[in-house]
């Protein structure tokens, strides 16, 4: 019988070792704990690479990248042998993201200890929804949200919800605008949709952030039937243009233009919109950070009168991606607009974080946020903010004395910079994305061709700007 089953079997057709159990192999605990030490390995021996490595991903990995396209086996593979062929493949064809000389978007590295307690969340594997059934995580985001709140100087008692990042955070703070704002008409938008419903004006500057618009499309509100408020050369909203508000209104003001970093004039416009009645949003997606420094906190002065505001913590607060929050006033409106019920579901006892989100089932985000204020304190929030903005004045400064032209008030931690002529400055970025030395992306304002530069990184150094001053300046003057 044996050499018969043996005899019958095509060559190479044999069953790998272990196949079909896999899943017995899995349950090792030693076998884990190995494969965990493995990639804590393999992940510090990439971060401590990026200093050395050009900032672009490496050109001659894309032919690497060929070997993931495989059909998938019939049988698995080694778990060790999986995470070997992601470093060895996928990590030389990242962007350095994470180092100290990406200037490309609005978004730094993970701090070290966002990192690890990442890793040590994903390991708790926390389905963070209900208080009662994940008290530890759903306490994090609770302080969290605590200290927050303190930072900001925003409203005792306003609410909040964890979510993936500022474009989410738009969206969910404008459903719960869409909600106070119907309600006033006495009409259950979650309900009885939009169906029928008295029409909501949103008013806007001309600068709004593109995923502001791809919110209101999501919520029904209409990416083109906002009005549209003219903005200044910086890109904030002209507050003499603020048109005369009745009925359901929503205005949406800015904190931090993703080109300029400027700031929409917040005193100057809340009080007015709110007593006709309008709710106001703010979206802050980085710019809400300056209200943590008193250097910066002119900036925003009077944002926080507003109804609702957005930001990311993967941009400033440096922690891992899929992580921002939005904030609400009123709480109850939040909830009305994000809550979910269900015969399963577990009893509200204290806050539940589900009752504030979008999603039921949900990764605890307030983690890495409550590790991060846990690990900087006030003075270190402010440090890297201010710190940023230093650096970003300091490249302002060095390509003005080199003869270039900066587009904008460096009031924050953005630099618009033109080299000439568009294909000038065009060649320029490309060259400088070549080079591996830093990376910066190209723009377009108000109707020039510009280089972005954004400083965010915890861990760029004086160095690292005069490095890359130098660099920028010889590409520059060589294009």
């Amino acid at each position: 019988m044996e050499e018969s089953e043996q005899t019958s079997r095509p060559a190479g057709e044999g069953r790998p070792p272990h196949a079909g159990n896999e899943q017995a192999e899995d349950l090792d605990s030693a076998a884990t704990t190995a494969l965990l030490h493995d990639a804590a390995t393999r992940a510090a021996a990439y971060l401590d690479a990026l200093d050395g490595r050009a900032v672009r991903a490496d050109p001659a990995s894309a032919t690497g990248l060929e070997r993931l396209h495989e059909p998938l086996g019939e049988h698995g593979t080694d778990a060790a042998e999986v995470l070997a062929l992601l470093d060895d493949v996928v990590s030389p064809a990242t962007l350095g993201i994470a180092g100290r000389r990406f200037f490309g978007f609005v978004c730094g590295g993970a701090l070290p200890v966002t990192l690890a307690a990442n890793t040590l969340a994903t390991a708790w594997d926390q389905n963070s929804a209900f208080h009662d059934t994940t008290p530890g995580t759903a306490t994090l985001e609770a302080v969290a949200l605590d200290w927050l709140r303190e930072l900001f100087g925003l409203p005792t008692g306003t609410g909040a919800g964890f979510v993936t990042g500022a474009t989410v955070a738009n969206a969910t703070a404008l459903a719960a605008a869409r909600h106070g704002a119907l309600e006033r008409e006495g009409w259950d938008v979650e309900a009885d949709g939009l169906f029928g419903a008295p029409p909501i004006r949103v008013v806007v500057g001309g600068e709004m952030h593109p995923t502001v618009r791809k919110s209101l499309g999501l919520l029904g509100l209409g990416k083109d039937r906002v009005e549209v408020v003219a903005a200044d050369d910086q890109g904030r909203f002209r507050p003499e243009l603020l048109p005369e508000l009745e009925g359901p209104t929503i205005v949406i003001l800015q904190a931090g233009n993703v080109n300029t970093g400027a700031f929409d004039p917040f005193a100057d416009i809340i009080p007015r919109a709110r007593e006709a009645g309008a709710w106001v949003h703010v979206d802050g997606a980085f710019g809400l950070w300056a209200r943590v420094s008193p250097e910066l906190r002119g900036l925003a002065a009077g944002l926080e009168l507003a109804d609702s505001w957005a930001t990311d913590f993967h941009k400033w607060l440096n922690v891992p991606y899929d992580s921002g929050i939005a904030l609400v006033r009123d709480p109850t409106a939040l909830q009305a607009a994000m809550a979910v019920t269900a015969a399963y579901l577990p009893e509200a006892g204290v806050r539940d974080p589900s009752d504030f989100t979008p999603e039921l089932s949900r990764r605890a985000r307030g983690v890495e946020v409550w590790a991060a204020l846990k690990r900087l304190g006030r003075s270190g929030v402010r440090s890297m903010v201010e710190r940023g903005c230093r650096h970003a004045r300091r490249f302002a400064e060095g390509l003005e004395a080199a003869g270039f032209e900066v587009l904008n008030e460096v009031v924050l931690n953005q630099v618009l910079v033109s080299f000439g002529p568009p294909d000038r400055t065009r060649a320029v970025i490309r060259r400088l994305q070549e080079d591996g030395t830093c990376w910066c992306g190209g723009t377009e304002w108000q109707g020039r061709t510009a280089m972005r530069i954004s400083v965010s990184s915890w861990a760029t150094t004086d160095d690292d700007v005069e490095r890359c001053l130098d660099v920028m300046v010889r590409l520059g003057r060589a294009a």
